[in-house]
């Protein structure tokens, strides 16, 4: 139950609703149980039990509550007798209809309030969520399978959003029912009252004993549903390779892999639920037989107890059975719900990698330069950078480059903070990034990736992700400057044309250049280009090319190029291998030197 009470929290804005629906839930068991009893004057009547009593009684207490409730329907019996009125079963009827009508008009109100403070639950749970989602590292998701991370948004979130309610019902609504039933029962007979106060505990730890795997089956369940979500995704973004090898049935059987073992989880998760309302039905009944072999004897021939006193206690031991079914439920539910709250809270409460330092340090402007320095970084164990230094002043551009898995990629990762180095320091201005809040870093940085990264939304809506008041001309302008203009003009809804999911729509060079146009419009000081042409085409590279030495001219620029014609004009060009600096200088340097840079060059003239 752990789990949950921290998702009980989240109650707490909606407090006003929880006490509102503790009243209704009040009045719903008094009505509930006086429902009930309300046919005992009734049965009195019709079986001619009541005695002739001329005066009305005196109230003395609620220790007498059930002789003066007696005594006061004997008065009013007799009283209609001597008038010679015959509507006392019209009253008794009524009576039991106004019982009834106001138990079912509070159980109402009870789930209306009840509905308000779920939901809102729910939503503030929900936005927590997708918060975090935001806020972790990057590094979280290399290692988490986003289908995963999807079910616990949606199916996780949705099973808090039933077993919420039953937690509810079991601490406030159904006890209730059941307190107030047990009250009356004492009241008419003590003897008979024992038998149910036995069953109601010895039931419980049946049941409670059933539902003990609950939790661990119900784990089970959503992490299967987390896994062929994950396939569905990995599906769709690869669909063109999986029918390219005419490899559907590989997936196929995957999934079915997949969705056999969510069938055989849910089926006994679901068999061993269901069990609650049959089980707890059958100790209801079980419990019903001997009160009415002993209150039988005590009707029939001990004579202790009248036979609608009787009648009445067998319908409220009956009224039991309602709200214990309902309780046996909601604990199974909340066994559920509590496996699903473990998956939800682990996200809440998992702390991003990369945080904000504890004085939130703003940097908001970028004057002198970049420095990296000795800085040394590793994803898991092997280095992927190893003791790289470099200043890089403003105003100029420093490129990248090496074979893949070199480290260069890696450089932009840190220089953004998706990850944070581990020995070493990168400063802006002789500040270390890791003493400045990530926002206002990255406020400074702009980004374009080797993969473009698009919206399915409109080529605008794309844009303004890097600056939300952004206006249609300054849209259309960052889009000439990336040479985007040239076919957003000719589409025929322009910038909202929609772009589809991840710009499928579109062609490479069209969604590349939609990104740098992205970068364009934040305008920050600091580019990173991480292989931004590489997905172009020759003619969109010139094109691009062109945009990216316009926009770069007066930025600090960090390029990470795979074709090495883009970065011939780029001041610094530092030649890695394996994380290590093998090289630097600029272009005819390099080349002079006929070394890793030189080859390379060679390499990809031959090539091209």
């Amino acid at each position: 139950m752990e789990y949950f009470k921290k998702i009980l929290k989240y109650a707490i804005p909606y407090k006003h609703f929880a006490i509102l629906n503790i009243i209704s839930n009040i009045f719903y068991a008094f009505f509930g149980t006086l429902s009930m009893i309300s046919l005992f004057p009734m049965l009195k009547v019709l079986f001619n039990q009541t005695k002739t009593l001329q005066e009305a009684p005196v109230w003395s207490g609620f220790v007498d509550l059930v002789s003066y409730g007696e005594d006061y329907l004997n008065f009013y019996v007799t009283m209609k007798k001597n008038e010679g009125s015959n509507d006392v079963l019209i009253f008794m009827i009524l009576i039991i209809v106004i019982t009834f009508l106001l138990k079912n008009i509070f159980n109402y109100l009870s789930l209306f309030f009840i509905t308000y403070l779920r939901n809102g639950v729910i939503k503030d749970v929900r936005n927590d969520l997708y918060d975090k989602i935001t806020e972790l590292s990057v590094s979280y998701y290399s290692e988490k399978r986003k289908g995963d991370i999807l079910s616990r948004i949606s199916s996780d979130v949705i099973e808090l959003q039933v077993s919420f309610l039953g937690i509810l019902e079991l601490i406030v609504k159904e006890p209730l029912m059941i307190l107030f039933t047990l009250i009356s029962m004492l009241l008419i007979n003590s003897k008979l009252a024992i038998f149910v106060f036995i069953f109601i505990p010895i039931s419980g730890l049946i049941i409670s004993f059933i539902g003990k795997s609950l939790k661990k089956k119900s784990n089970k369940v959503q992490k299967e549903q987390g896994l062929f979500l994950s396939l569905v995704d990995e599906t769709l973004n690869g669909l063109k390779i999986i029918k390219s090898f005419t490899s559907e049935n590989l997936f196929k059987q995957k999934f079915n892999n997949s969705t056999k073992k969510y069938y055989n989880y849910s089926n006994s998760l679901l068999n061993r639920t269901n069990l609650a309302g049959p089980i707890s039905e059958f100790l209801g009944i079980c419990s019903i037989t001997v009160l009415l072999w002993y209150g039988g004897q005590m009707v029939l021939e001990d004579k202790t107890l009248d036979p609608s006193s009787f009648m009445v206690f067998l319908g409220l031991a009956y009224n039991i059975l309602t709200p214990f079914k309902a309780i046996s439920k909601a604990s199974y539910k909340v066994r559920k719900g509590n496996a699903a709250a473990e998956r939800v809270i682990q996200i809440l409460e998992n702390k991003s990698i990369v945080s904000d330092p504890k004085n939130n340090k703003v940097i908001s402007q970028f004057d002198k330069s970049i420095q990296f320095n000795n800085i040394s970084f590793s994803y898991k164990t092997d280095k992927v950078i190893k003791e790289f230094s470099f200043e890089l002043e403003k105003g100029k551009t420093l490129a990248l480059v090496g074979q893949s898995g070199s480290g260069k990629s890696t450089i932009a990762n840190l220089v953004n903070r998706f990850y944070d180095i581990n020995l070493g320091e990168i400063s802006i201005d002789n500040i270390n990034i890791k003493n400045v809040t990530k926002k206002s870093l990255r406020n400074l940085i702009g980004l374009v990736t080797q993969d473009s990264i698009l919206f399915n939304d409109t080529i605008k809506n794309n844009l303004i992700v890097a600056k939300n008041n952004a206006t249609d001309e300054e849209v259309i302008n960052a889009l000439k400057i990336a040479n985007a203009w040239e076919f957003v003009k000719d589409l025929e809804q322009g910038i909202y044309h929609n772009v589809g999911d991840s710009g499928n729509k579109l062609s490479g060079g069209q969604k590349q250049r939609i990104s740098i146009a992205r970068a364009v419009l934040k305008n920050p000081p600091i580019m990173v280009l991480d292989e931004a042409t590489s997905a172009l085409d020759t003619e969109s590279e010139k094109l691009v090319q062109d945009a990216l030495e316009k926009m770069m001219r007066n930025r600090t620029s960090i390029v990470i190029a795979h074709r090495l014609s883009t970065i011939k004009n780029a001041d610094y060009i530092i030649v890695l291998d394996k994380g290590s600096i093998m090289e630097k200088g600029n272009h005819n340097d390099l080349m002079k030197l006929r070394g890793l840079y030189h080859n390379l060059v060679e390499m990809q003239t031959i090539n091209e």
